[in-house]
């Protein structure tokens, strides 16, 4: 049976995904800082989920958690990032901007060096992270939040590099979302929501490929073309 963690898998995507890799086989180690919702995912289909609650910004803590779950489940094939965060912040209210960091900076690139060490000392394996669209450029209604996702973005081509000089099947998927209807959309006038249920479809495909880059859904990849090509004088306008 093939070993699964997914960080932040208390609600959407991740949520989504664990479900889904159970339907498939999967047995899964499922995170997150809610323990009750957890339980609510476990109970489903105890003989496949174990849990384990912590916050990614305890370091710590979050070694030793995904060491732990890796030794209950015997091993381990791939690991999802889902875990993040951002807000709205039109004021810059430092604390806002100082939790995105680290969550999505100092908590991901915790997770995503112990996930590659992991594969590298074991010569196999797949990291697979949930960064966003917004990465492609800024924003002036959440500036850590996209600022956090580019982080991401350029992490994983990054650590993609590195699988190339390991001549080993290790393997990095970089997961794009547009907007999807879970508690990380929000802002005005929004468009081209999609249910978490097609866009975890869709990243369930991307996975078993061993998708490098994938936009979920795939009509964002529109979207991310013109993103990157906009003129500065018209983005900053927008």
């Amino acid at each position: 049976m093939r070993k699964a963690i997914i960080v932040g898998a208390s609600s959407g995507i991740g949520k989504g995904l664990a479900l889904l890799l159970a339907e498939n086989g999967y047995q899964i180690g499922i995170t997150g800082r809610r323990a009750e919702l957890l339980q609510e995912l476990k109970n489903r289909t105890p003989d496949q989920f174990l849990t384990k609650t912590f916050d990614i910004t305890d370091g710590e803590t979050t070694v030793v958690m995904l060491e732990e779950l890796v030794a209950e489940l015997g091993g381990l094939d791939l690991l999802i990032i889902s875990a993040g965060t951002g807000d709205i912040n039109h004021h810059l209210d430092f604390g806002v901007e100082k939790n995105t960091i680290d969550t999505n900076v100092l908590g991901f690139t915790r997770i995503a060096d112990w996930a590659f060490n992991y594969f590298e000392k074991q010569r196999n394996g797949h990291l697979v992270a949930i960064s966003s669209i917004g990465g492609l450029r800024g924003s002036g209604q959440a500036p850590a939040y996209n600022a956090s996702k580019a982080f991401q973005i350029n992490y994983l081509e990054g650590l993609r590099q590195k699988t190339h000089r390991l001549k080993a099947p290790v393997f990095i998927t970089d997961i794009r979302p547009g907007l999807i209807d879970t508690e990380m959309a929000k802002g005005e006038g929004l468009f081209w929501v999609m249910p978490v249920e097609k866009a975890v479809k869709q990243i369930y495909r991307a996975i078993i490929r061993k998708k490098k880059i994938m936009y979920v859904t795939r009509r964002w990849k529109i979207i991310a073309f013109i993103l990157k090509r906009l003129p500065v004088i018209i983005y900053d306008r927008m």
